[in-house]
C-alpha cells in the first residue's frame, strides 16, 4: 500500500505508532511495503519503497527449446533402474498436468506415435521443425495429434546422422533421472504447470516477447536486400522466424543468412533505464576475439563440445534480443568501463559477455535484473546441446548464486525460449488471435488463429503458444509448490515491471494482458515476525543430486 501524503521530519506521536503497527500485523503482513523508520528525534513512514516485494535482485536464467511435457510429462514419477540417478519424489508432492496418470495419452495417443522416454544415454536428439505456422499445424485444431507429421524435416547437422533421424523423435521425453536437477528443484521449490510462449514460433520471438511482449514493429535492413527472398521470418512486421539482429557485429550468423532486422518500440531495459534500475542481459561467448581498423568486430567465436559430442558456437546473436533495439543494443560488443559500471548505462549499454555478470556479483554489484544466456551446448538446444550440459550450468550458477551475501533478497526463473517442437498434451489458451492466412492455422487449415479484432491489432502473433516450463527458485518461493494459474513469458516482464513500479510498455504488449507470477511466492510473516525462508539447496552439477541442505542464509 503506498501512502502518498508522507509527513516529512514530523514525529508521529507514539499513540499513532502503535496504531500503524497493529493495523499492519492484523492485516497480516500486507502492509509489506511500508517501512518505518525512526530516530531520537523524528519518524518517517516511507510511502516509496525501491521495489513491491522482498525480492531486491531477480535473476532469469533463458534456455531453449523445450516443452513442459518433454521434461516434466511423468513428474514426480520416475523409472529408476541402470540407466538412472534414482530420484525419489517427495510423496507429498502435489500432481501436475502431465502424462503420469493419463494411461490413454501413454498409450493409446491420437498422435502416430506414443509418447516414449528418453533415457540419461540418449542425450543427443536430432533437430525438430518448430516454425509458427509447422507448430500451429501440429495442434491439429485442439486435437493436439499431428506432432509426428509436422515435425519433419527433422535433421541433424552432423553429416553421419543425415536421413537418420527418427520423426517420431518429436514424441520422447525425459524423467527425473535424466533431468534430475530441474525435478529436484522443482521438489524444493515452486513450478508452473500452465505457463506458455506467448506466441507459437522458434527463438527470436521467443526472446522478444521475454524483454518487450511484442514481436510487431519489425523493420527489415536494407542490408538484406541481396538475400531478401529468405526474409521468410518478417511477415506484416511481425517477427515469426529467426532474422538477426541489425545493430550487431556478428549479424548474418547463418548460412543461408536468415536476414537481419532491427525492432521500434520499447522494451524492458528503457523501463528499467528510466527509473535507473541496474540491469544487463549476460550472453556467454559475446566478447569478440578481432577488432579491424575501422573499429568494428569481427566474431570468430569461442567454441565448445557437448557431452553429446557437437561442437558448436558459444554465441548467436538471434538469442540476444536486446541487440534489435537501436537503445539498447552494443553493436560493437564493447565492454563496460569497469566493474563498477556493470548494470549502469555506459558504452556496453548493459550487453555483456557472461563473465561480467559473475565479475559484478563477486564485487557486491550484482545487478537488480540480470537475464543469463548459457553458451549454445549448454542451452538445451538439440543437436548443440543436452540435458547433461544444460544441468551443469543451471546447477553451477545457481550454487554460485545461492552463496552470495543478496541470496536473501533474490529470486531465480528458469525458463525456455519456446517448446522446440516436442509434443505436448495441452491445448494453450487464445489470448492473441490472428487470421493470416499465409502464415495461421491452429484451428485446421482454414488459416485461423481465431479473428483479430479490426481495429489495428497486429497479426501473426498466434498466442499463447506452446506450454514451456517455468521453475522459480528463492528464499521467498513457495516449497514443493505448482501453480496452476495461466502466465506466459510476458508474466516475468509483468513481474519485473510490479516490482520496480516501472508501469507498462504499451503499443499492445502481451504484459498488459499477462497473469501473474505472484502466487508461486510466499511473502507472509513467520513465527515471531521474521518470514521462515526457504533453504538453500546445493546439487551435483553431474548428477543433480543433493549434496547440501542448509537451513537458510
Amino acid at each position: 500500500m503506498s501512502m502518498k501524503n508522507k509527513q516529512q521530519n514530523r514525529p508521529i506521536v507514539p499513540m499513532v505508532l502503535a496504531f500503524v503497527i497493529v493495523f499492519s500485523i492484523l492485516l497480516g503482513g500486507s502492509f509489506a511495503s511500508l517501512t518505518i523508520y525512526a530516530s531520537a528525534t523524528t519518524t518517517i513512514i516511507s510511502s516509496s519503497p525501491s521495489t513491491l516485494t522482498p525480492i531486491k535482485h531477480i535473476v532469469i536464467i533463458f534456455q531453449e527449446n523445450v516443452s513442459f511435457d518433454h521434461y516434466f510429462a511423468t513428474y514426480p514419477y520416475a523409472m529408476n533402474g541402470a540407466n538412472g540417478s534414482k530420484f525419489t519424489a517427495n510423496p507429498h508432492t502435489p500432481s501436475v498436468n502431465g502424462l503420469g496418470k493419463l494411461a490413454a495419452l501413454l498409450t493409446y495417443n491420437l498422435n502416430s506415435a506414443n509418447p516414449y522416454r528418453l533415457d540419461p544415454s540418449q542425450q543427443r536428439t536430432c533437430e525438430i521443425t518448430h516454425s509458427y505456422n509447422g507448430e500451429q499445424k501440429e495442434y491439429d485444431g485442439g486435437l493436439m495429434d499431428k506432432f509426428v507429421q509436422f515435425s519433419n524435416p527433422l535433421f541433424s547437422f552432423n553429416p553421419k546422422e543425415i536421413g537418420k533421424c527418427n520423426p517420431n523423435q518429436v514424441m520422447g521425453y525425459y524423467d527425473g533421472n535424466a533431468v534430475t536437477a530441474l525435478w529436484n528443484y522443482a521438489q524444493h521449490y515452486a513450478m508452473s504447470d500452465n505457463y506458455y510462449g506467448s506466441t507459437f514460433g522458434p527463438s527470436v520471438p521467443g526472446h522478444l516477447n521475454l524483454i518487450a511482449g511484442q514481436t510487431h514493429g519489425a523493420v527489415v535492413s536494407s542490408s538484406s536486400s541481396s538475400y531478401s527472398s529468405n526474409i521468410k521470418g518478417v511477415v506484416n512486421g511481425t517477427v515469426i522466424g529467426n532474422p538477426d539482429p541489425v545493430r550487431d557485429d556478428c549479424s548474418p550468423s547463418f548460412l543461408p543468412p536468415s536476414g537481419i532486422i532491427s525492432m521500434v518500440g520499447k522494451n524492458i531495459g528503457n523501463l528499467l533505464n528510466s527509473k535507473n534500475i541496474t540491469w544487463g542481459w549476460f550472453s556467454a561467448g559475446f566478447k569478440p576475439s578481432i577488432k579491424t581498423a575501422e573499429g568494428k568486430w569481427i566474431c570468430t567465436f569461442t567454441n565448445h563440445t557437448s557431452f553429446g559430442g557437437w561442437n558448436s558456437h558459444d554465441y548467436y546473436p538471434d538469442v540476444e534480443p536486446f541487440q534489435y533495439y537501436n537503445s539498447t543494443a552494443n553493436p560493437h560488443h564493447l565492454s563496460p568501463m569497469s566493474v563498477s559500471m556493470i548494470g549502469h548505462t555506459d558504452r556496453a549499454n548493459h550487453q555483456y559477455e557472461i563473465g561480467s555478470f559473475w565479475n559484478a556479483a563477486m564485487s557486491g554489484n550484482l545487478p537488480e535484473v540480470s537475464f543469463l544466456k548459457a553458451a549454445t551446448y549448454q542451452d538445451a538446444h538439440p543437436i548443440d546441446s543436452d540435458p547433461i550440459d544444460e544441468q551443469n550450468f543451471l546447477v553451477n550458477t545457481i550454487n554460485k548464486l545461492q552463496r552470495l551475501p543478496e541470496w536473501s533478497s533474490t529470486a531465480i526463473i528458469i525458463t525456455y525460449d519456446d517448446s522446440g517442437g516436442w509434443y505436448d498434451h495441452v491445448m494453450p489458451p487464445i489470448i492473441s488471435q490472428s487470421n493470416d492466412h499465409a502464415n495461421d492455422a491452429l484451428l485446421g487449415n482454414a488459416g485461423l488463429c481465431g479473428h483479430a479484432v479490426p481495429n489495428g491489432t497486429y497479426q501473426d502473433r498466434c498466442g499463447y503458444g506452446p506450454r514451456l516450463p517455468l521453475l522459480i527458485i528463492s528464499p521467498y518461493s513457495k516449497v514443493n509448490f505448482i501453480d496452476h494459474a495461466i502466465i506466459d513469458q510476458s508474466s516475468i516482464l509483468r513481474f519485473i515491471e510490479d516490482n520496480w513500479y516501472l508501469g507498462r510498455i504499451g503499443n499492445q504488449s502481451f504484459d498488459a494482458k499477462a497473469g501473474s507470477i505472484m502466487n508461486m511466492f510466499d511473502f507472509s510473516n513467520g513465527n515471531n515476525g521474521h518470514k521462515t525462508k526457504n533453504p538453500t539447496l546445493f546439487l551435483n552439477p553431474d548428477t543433480g543430486l543433493l549434496i547440501q541442505n542448509s537451513t537458510s542464509v
